[in-house]
């Protein structure tokens, strides 16, 4: 089973926290996957979520704990180049995406199934009931409650 922080984030959502290099570490110590989001912006890799905010090296990304979550064209083109090192994806709306490792990342609310990634199921579920799903793994703000329920 999967357990992945959400941006790095374990117990519930945080603004301030997210995509945040030390917070992920942090996540990382604790067991977890991480679904970082990454940009490349003019030959730079930065961390953020609706802006590039964190710069980071490349080194630091090649984590195998890693989900990297692509948000600019520019940041999956320059993964194609250096994959299989790197775990990465790209997704907007989509109801399914195929990770670089063939792993599908299910939008929250559609159909789930086992080989696949349940994502933000809090939008869509209560937390509880994940102990249900036959799923792959689940990414998370609050990854730190799903692990004590799916234990």
């Amino acid at each position: 089973m999967r357990l992945i922080a959400h941006r790095g984030l374990f117990e519930g959502p945080n603004s301030e926290l997210e995509n945040d290099p030390g917070q992920i570490n942090i996540a990382l110590s604790k067991g977890f996957n991480v679904e970082v989001d990454v940009w490349y912006v003019n030959g730079e890799w930065v961390t953020g979520h609706d802006e590039p905010i964190y710069k980071v090296d490349l080194k630091w990304l090649q984590n195998e704990n890693f989900w990297i979550h692509c948000k600019n064209e520019d940041a999956f083109e320059q993964m194609s180049y250096i994959s299989p090192k790197l775990h990465y994806f790209w997704h907007q709306t989509d109801n399914y995406t195929l990770t670089s490792y063939s792993v599908p990342w299910v939008y929250p609310g559609k159909k789930l199934f086992k080989t696949a990634i349940c994502v933000l199921p809090e939008d869509f579920m209560k937390l509880k009931d994940v102990k249900k799903l036959n799923v792959y793994g689940f990414c998370s703000d609050y990854i730190s409650e799903i692990r004590e329920i799916v234990r």
